[in-house]
């Protein structure tokens, strides 16, 4: 026995195939832009929406650009820990990387050569895997706990990692923030929702230069 599909039936059926066709051309197009990094990047003590990463995404929707955000920032991460979980990170292409890591291993003292050399080896991963991925490196500073030398040492990894990759640098990543009380909550560390909205705007111009529209 057969059984013909009544006219709403069909109707319905077109309906959800031209919808379900229209989600996989979205999802064709729609570029991705990875926050790669540690509780910075991760909105440690607020709302994740409200950090740098997910202010991001609002201003791209506001904008109505077709990208999607994705925040792999995970507190207390070094930047060994970061190359070691990356290849996960990278089963989809990132068309813009921004590599926010270094801030813990200056505030654990790890060797400078160490972090450089992990700074280096996560951008030569993903470029490996995805040669036209834009890479934005956030630069960091930290207070001078570990000494006066290590933490002039420390900040000059990131220029000198830029310019050996020829990447796109953000000086420093909390300028305007770092060290300001009223922008940072308790620990003195972590940016307060206002701080994020600060950093955001220090992170928007680089990103916007990468950005196809």
């Amino acid at each position: 026995m057969s059984f013909c599909a009544s006219p709403e039936s069909k109707e319905e059926v077109q309906s959800e195939t031209q919808t379900e066709e229209a989600e996989v051309s979205e999802s064709n197009t729609q570029k991705t832009i990875l926050f790669f990094g540690n509780s910075l990047t991760a909105g440690y003590g607020i709302d994740q929406d409200d950090s740098f990463a997910g202010l991001t995404q609002k201003r791209l929707d506001s904008l109505e650009i077709n990208y999607r955000v994705i925040n792999g920032g995970l507190s207390g991460e070094t930047t060994a820990g970061g190359l070691s979980r990356l290849d996960w990170f990278l089963e989809d292409k990132p068309d813009i990387f921004i590599l926010e890591l270094g801030g813990n291993d200056g505030l654990r003292g790890i060797k400078i050569e160490e972090t450089k050399s992990n700074l280096l080896g996560i951008i030569d991963k993903v470029r490996a895997k995805y040669p036209d991925t834009e890479i934005i490196l956030a630069g960091m500073q930290i207070p001078p706990n570990m000494g006066q030398e290590y933490t002039n040492r420390f900040a000059k990894i990131y220029p000198e990692v830029a310019a050996e990759k020829d990447v796109t640098l953000i000086p420093f990543l909390l300028e305007n923030v770092g060290g300001i009380p009223e922008l940072n909550l308790p620990d003195g560390i972590h940016p307060t929702e206002e701080g994020h909205q600060i950093v955001f705007e220090t992170i928007w111009p680089y990103l916007e230069d990468k950005i196809e529209a």
